[in-house]
């Protein structure tokens, strides 16, 4: 794309959906890092300053433990974070994890409530920053003023968009800064309060008592309660450190363990600052007690002046705080535009948000639109709300706890659905994947249900507003289940594509396998979870002529509909050029015409139109896995496109091995030829075609291969629990990728059910055969079937004596239908044609035509075959 007279456009779209592969700058970060960011993000002095009054309040003097405890729930959710990344590092979070978990619809809202929260905070923390921009330089009047803190609100908004534009190294070492001097001024706050509590004491100064730490002492569950409540939010924002997990050096491992760290060090910082300023002020309703509401909104702006003292060196302090607030409101800003615009960017990669959203800069290797476009839209929020009134901008901040909750509690519950295979594998995995995430959701819920209860209330809050059926609610829980409620409302929209592409998908697959002779079969098929769509798999079980049976596997390389769509034209194209009884090899040598010849016609078409560019959603190659067995004689010839593998498990032995088969290159691409390889395979062999996918969650391929054997070892289990054991073993949760097994256990016809004579090319060996073919009919007890079966085998042996001439071999097979087949040494297909009334021949392929229910001809080394099949009596089928 290019802009303003041919310059290349600064941004180019993801190169792919998977963790590590949509362009963003990998390995750009460590763990100091990592954490630094996820502290910055829950802006420790300003949600201590907006925060502390309010807990002070509901609890008193037990204000420390109650902010201690809030730190339980969210250190739960931190572990669910923790573990999720390790199997999925992708920068969209808990919109990725759920939809793994749950499928799109519920990953939509996660994404979503990410979106809400970030957003909404944006709009305040942009306003806070502007007041404390005006506070530092004595410009108090202007702080008053919602018009110029407003103003400076929207220029703190771009110019950290700006920040975060430029590239996430840069953003760090920012943060690194913005951060020393956040948590310095926090630890010297601290210690000089609590030693003035102790040596200089104010009036309002308390000691610090063991009582502080006990919650039993809080005086009633509603104040203890509502403390956890607005201690909860003070730990939101250390999930930054695991959005940013595709920029992270180890990307499985850091930003995990980051979180984590991030929650224990909020931990210690809100403990010794809420105990210092809790000794030092007191909890009086006046002066700089913390329970005085005119301070509840900020509690550092009375207390620094008293802290510090009015000389030099105090004054200096003190503004030092004021800044300190600031930055951390700054840093903050910041660092929610990272997880929001990388949230939405990867929503946009998996096609849940307008693929623009998905760009790349090219330099900076950040997201462009998505980081462009979220500061915009926390711009336009911050002037919509503030042109209301200052209430509704107040609501609405107060209602960010339920969208926070709301996608919280979902990653912890989307940690114990993914992982409840494993469960049971070790205690690690029991407590870490599922108890503790688990409970982490659970409280998240409580939390939810009861912040909508109390928001709810008429009183609550600074407005109120009038609901159909409900009455008199409040804002708060009006604006925030609302902006929830819009999501859901969108959620059909955005997730109807990927619904129309599985249901297109599955109706394009088998709905049941064919019961044969041959051999039988299962199969199992999982479509992709994430938000990308499911892929281009597919699997079948083909009757051929002869009792022989054609298993195909294969797998269009792309995501949505059009890898769908093109899975069904091969899916169909396999099943019309098996019915030609072609080779292995030559049937994906025609499938390859195919794929190429539809690729030429879209790009014509897409070049016609103007679009030179590859859609994100193209099949961008085609692996395919193709064999025929045939029972009569136990061979099993197969090609291969791409790198399908084989597995065979030898029978009553239970060893597995990979045969190697001749390499050919994928579908579309060209390349050398496609060769054909045969194997032997006993009566009660086991065979498994299967995808990539299959492997997908893996360390090695190696170790894939290994885990498959295992699974397929047991000779005694039925084809449907080795399925189960080898899709649980191999994917023990949701996947990135379609997967596809189908196995098979093959079988010998008996050597009742089939006889062949050698023939010699003479006249004379029609009638012997046709004696011959009459005995064996009447041993089967089908004398019913001997005139047409006469005329048949007649016609065939004159017609490859008198065109053919060389050996000629009949074969009688007795199944479900009564086949039966001459083979010559010829290469030359007969025609049914309509014979001229004074044509002397040209009849007997016609009578043939009528008298048998199918008919046709395949090649083989040495010649062809000519098969017929005949409907047995109702009493003889099989």
């Amino acid at each position: 794309m290019r802009h303003f007279g041919g310059a290349e456009s600064p941004g180019r779209p993801a190169p792919g959906t998977g963790a590590g592969q949509k362009g963003l700058k990998n390995d750009a970060l460590g763990m100091f890092s990592s954490v630094v960011i996820g502290l910055a993000s829950t802006a420790p002095a300003y949600s201590l300053a907006a925060t502390l009054g309010l807990i002070v309040a509901a609890v008193g003097l037990q204000a420390p433990i109650v902010t201690m405890l809030a730190f339980v729930p969210m250190l739960l959710i931190a572990y669910a974070f923790r573990e999720l990344n390790a199997s999925n590092a992708d920068c969209g979070t808990t919109f990725t994890w759920a939809t793994r978990a749950f499928g799109p619809r519920t990953g939509w809202m996660g994404g979503w409530g990410i979106i809400v929260a970030n957003v909404i905070v944006m709009a305040s923390l942009a306003e806070i920053a502007g007041i404390y921009s005006f506070r530092l330089v004595g410009l108090d009047g202007l702080a008053e003023d919602r018009l110029w803190t407003t103003v400076a609100g929207i220029v703190w908004i771009a110019v950290m968009t700006a920040v975060c534009y430029i590239g996430i190294e840069f953003s760090a070492a920012i943060q690194r800064w913005l951060l020393c001097l956040e948590v310095g001024m926090l630890v010297v706050f601290a210690v000089a309060a609590l030693v003035r509590a102790y040596t200089d004491a104010p009036p309002t100064a308390i000691h610090v008592s063991a009582s502080w730490f006990n919650p039993f002492e809080v005086s009633s569950v509603k104040g203890l309660t509502s403390g956890l409540l607005a201690g909860v939010f003070i730990y939101w924002g250390w999930d930054t450190a695991v959005s940013i997990n595709e920029e992270t050096v180890d990307s499985t491992r850091i930003p995990g363990r980051a979180a984590v760290m991030s929650t224990v060090l909020l931990l210690i910082m809100y403990a010794l600052v809420t105990t210092s300023a809790q000794a030092y002020a007191g909890i009086g309703t006046s002066g700089i007690g913390l329970g005085n509401s005119g301070n509840s909104d900020d509690v550092f702006s009375g207390l620094g002046e008293a802290v510090f003292g009015n000389e030099d060196a105090g004054l200096v302090l003190t503004a030092l705080l004021v800044l300190m607030v600031l930055t951390s409101a700054l840093a903050s800003t910041q660092t929610t535009i990272l997880p929001l615009a990388r949230t939405v960017f990867s929503m946009a990669v998996h096609k849940a948000l307008p693929s623009r959203l998905a760009r790349v800069h090219r330099r900076f290797l950040t997201p462009t639109w998505s980081t462009v476009g979220m500061g915009a839209v926390s711009i336009a929020l911050l002037v919509l709300l503030t042109s209301f009134s200052g209430n509704v901008l107040a609501d609405s901040i107060d209602s960010v706890g339920l969208a926070i909750t709301f996608h919280y509690g979902l990653t912890g519950f989307a940690c114990l659905w993914y992982y409840r295979k494993i469960l049971t594998r070790s205690t690690k995995d029991f407590v870490f994947k599922g108890v503790l995430p688990g409970l982490g959701g659970l409280l998240m819920l409580c939390l939810f249900v009861y912040a909508t209860i109390v928001y709810a209330a008429p009183d609550y809050g600074a407005t109120s507003v009038d609901l159909p059926l409900i009455g008199p609610t409040g804002g708060v829980t009006v604006v925030g289940l609302g902006a929830l409620l819009l999501g859901f409302l969108l959620m059909p929209v955005v997730t109807r594509g990927h619904g129309v592409t599985l249901r297109l998908q599955r109706s394009l697959l088998p709905r049941r396998l064919p019961q044969h002779t041959a051999l039988d079969s299962a199969s199992r098929y999982l479509p992709a979870d994430s938000g990308s769509g499911v892929g281009g798999d597919w699997y079948d079980v083909i009757p051929l002529s002869g009792t022989r049976i054609g298993l195909v596997v294969g797998d269009v390389l792309g995501h949505g509909l059009r890898a769908a769509a093109t899975m069904g034209r091969l899916r169909t194209g396999v099943r019309v050029l098996a019915r030609l009884d072609l080779s292995p090899d030559e049937l994906l040598s025609r499938l390859d015409d195919l794929v190429e010849q539809t690729e030429h016609e879209r790009r014509l078409t897409g070049h016609g139109r103007g679009h030179l560019r590859m859609p994100a959603d193209a099949a961008l190659g085609v692996t395919c896995l193709y064999a025929v067995y045939d029972p009569v004689t136990g061979k099993c010839s197969l090609a291969r496109a791409g790198e399908s593998v084989l597995a065979v498990v030898e029978p009553h032995k239970g060893v597995v091995h990979y045969p190697e088969l001749p390499p050919g290159p994928q579908l579309g691409f060209g390349g050398p030829p496609y060769q054909s390889k045969e194997l032997d395979l006993p009566a009660g062999s086991l065979v498994a075609l299967f995808t990539g996918g299959l492997l997908q969650a893996a360390d090695s391929r190696e170790e894939g291969l290994a885990q498959l054997s295992q699974a397929l070892a047991d000779d005694t289990a039925s084809l449907d629990e080795l399925c189960d054991r080898a899709v649980t073993a191999l994917l023990p949760g949701p996947v990135d990728e379609d997967a596809t097994l189908l196995l098979a256990r093959t079988r010998l016809l008996d050597r009742n059910q089939f006889t062949q004579w050698e023939l010699p090319p003479d006249p004379a060996a029609v009638a012997t055969i046709r004696t011959a073919a009459s005995k064996q009919l009447r041993d089967w007890g089908l004398d019913d079937l001997t005139f047409t079966t006469e005329l048949i085998v007649s016609e065939l042996v004159t017609n490859a004596i008198r065109y053919v001439g060389g050996p000629i071999q009949v074969c009688l097979i007795r199944d479900r239908t009564l086949i039966c087949e001459v083979s010559d040494t010829g290469h030359t297909t007969p025609n049914l044609r309509h014979a001229a009334s004074d044509d002397e021949g040209g009849r007997g392929l016609f009578i043939i035509a009528q008298m048998t229910r199918h008919w046709g001809t395949r090649y083989t080394p040495t010649g062809k075959t000519i098969w017929t099949e005949q409907d047995l009596p109702p009493a003889d089928e099989g």
